[in-house]
C-alpha cells in the first residue's frame, strides 16, 4: 500500500534564480527538505519536464511538477488494540496513553505497540514515516501524545518539535523535598556502561528541563516539569541528575525513603508502586493544516493520584 503524489506548480518571479531544492522546499513545504532533494534526484520532480539536480537554479515562470510515490514504512501489523482517543480530525491523533503500552514495535515488543493499534484505526497511516508517531513516552510513562495522521501533518509537526514550539508539560513525583523550581540544562547522550540507559554526558545532545514545585510532603514532592527539548528519558534522568529520582523508576531511582513513623499501608505503596510516577499532564501546538494553536490536558491517572492521597494523608498527621 502506498500514497500516489501528484502535484504542479509555477515557480513566481520573485523566486527566479534561486536553487531547485530551495524553490521546492517553499512550493511544497509539506514535505521535508530531504525527501524533497530524494525526488529530484530520481527525477520525480522535474522543471518544465526535465530532470535537473537539486543545486541548479531554476528561473520566474518554470513549471514544476512533482509525481511521486511515498511507500509504506514498515512490515508492521495491524491490532485491534483499544485507544483512548482525546481529539482526532482529518491530519492529527491526539491520545491519553496508559501504563503498559510501548509506543513502537521494538526487540522484545514485536506488536501489541501504539503503533500496532494506529495502524488498525487509520490504516493510511501505514504511509506516514513511523505511522504518525513523532514523539514517544515511555512504556511505563501516561498521558498525552499527538500523531500525525498524514505526510503533510508529520512534516509540520516534527518542524514543530524541533522548533520547540511544542508545549510539553508533565508532573511526576519525586523523592526528596525539593527546596524550590529551576532549570536542568544538561546534555543527554547513552550511558558509557549500558546501551539501554541513558545519561547525562558531555558529548550527549543538549536536553532542557524547568521544573517547579506543586507540593511538598515530609519525604517526596510532586513536582511539575516542562520540556524544552525531548531527549530519552530526559525527565527521569534529568531529576535523578540534580538528587531527586523519581518513585518506581527501577532503571534511575534512588534508595527507597519512607518518612519517619509512616503508616504501613503507605510504605507499602511506596515500595511497590508498579512505574515511574510520571505523567504527560499537558499538550500544546499549533494544527499542522490551519496554524491554529490548540491545547488539550490529560487528568492524573488513579494510581498516580491515589499516592499522592496517601503522602498528603501522611503530611497531614504530622502536622501540629
Amino acid at each position: 500500500m502506498s500514497e500516489i503524489i501528484q502535484l504542479s506548480e509555477e515557480v513566481p518571479s520573485e523566486m527566479g534564480g534561486q536553487r531547485l531544492d530551495q524553490i521546492a522546499a517553499q512550493l511544497f513545504g509539506e514535505y521535508s527538505r530531504s525527501r524533497l532533494t530524494t525526488w529530484i534526484k530520481d527525477g520525480r520532480l522535474t522543471v518544465d519536464g526535465q530532470v535537473v539536480r537539486p543545486r541548479d537554479p531554476v528561473y520566474g515562470g518554470a513549471k514544476l511538477v512533482l509525481e511521486a510515490e511515498q511507500e509504506a514504512q514498515g512490515e508492521w501489523i495491524a491490532q485491534d488494540i483499544p485507544l483512548n482517543i482525546v481529539y482526532e480530525d482529518e491530519q492529527i491523533l491526539v491520545i491519553n496513553k496508559p501504563a503498559g503500552l510501548v509506543v513502537h514495535p521494538a526487540a522484545g515488543h514485536a506488536d501489541g505497540t501504539l503503533l500496532n493499534a494506529l495502524l488498525h484505526h487509520v490504516p493510511d497511516i501505514v504511509n506516514v514515516p513511523r505511522a504518525g508517531i513523532v514523539h514517544r513516552l515511555d512504556k511505563d510513562t501516561t498521558g498525552l501524545m499527538v500523531v500525525a495522521k498524514t505526510l503533510q501533518a508529520q512534516t509540520k509537526l516534527v518542524e514543530q518539535m524541533q522548533s520547540r514550539s511544542v508545549s510539553r508539560i508533565y508532573e511526576c513525583i519525586v523523592i526528596g523535598v525539593v527546596t524550590s523550581g529551576a532549570t536542568i540544562n544538561a546534555p543527554i547522550g547513552r550511558h558509557g556502561g549500558s546501551r539501554q540507559r541513558m545519561a547525562v554526558t558531555e558529548t550527549g545532545k543538549p536536553a532542557v528541563s524547568h521544573y517547579r514545585v506543586l507540593t511538598r510532603f515530609r519525604s517526596h514532592t510532586h513536582v511539575r516539569v516542562k520540556l524544552e527539548t525531548g531527549r530519552t528519558h530526559q525527565i527521569r534522568v534529568h531529576m535523578a541528575h540534580v538528587g531527586y529520582p523519581l518513585i518506581g523508576d527501577q532503571t534511575y531511582g534512588g534508595r527507597f525513603r519512607i518518612p519517619p513513623a509512616a503508616e504501613p499501608e503507605m510504605v507499602t505503596a511506596l515500595k511497590t508502586f508498579p512505574r515511574q510516577a510520571l505523567h504527560a499532564r499537558f499538550l500544546a501546538l499549533d494544527h499542522p493544516l490551519t496554524g491554529e494553536r490548540m491545547q488539550w490536558k490529560s487528568a492524573l491517572p488513579e494510581d498516580f493520584v491515589g499516592l499522592l492521597e496517601l503522602l498528603q494523608e501522611d503530611r497531614d498527621s504530622f502536622i501540629g
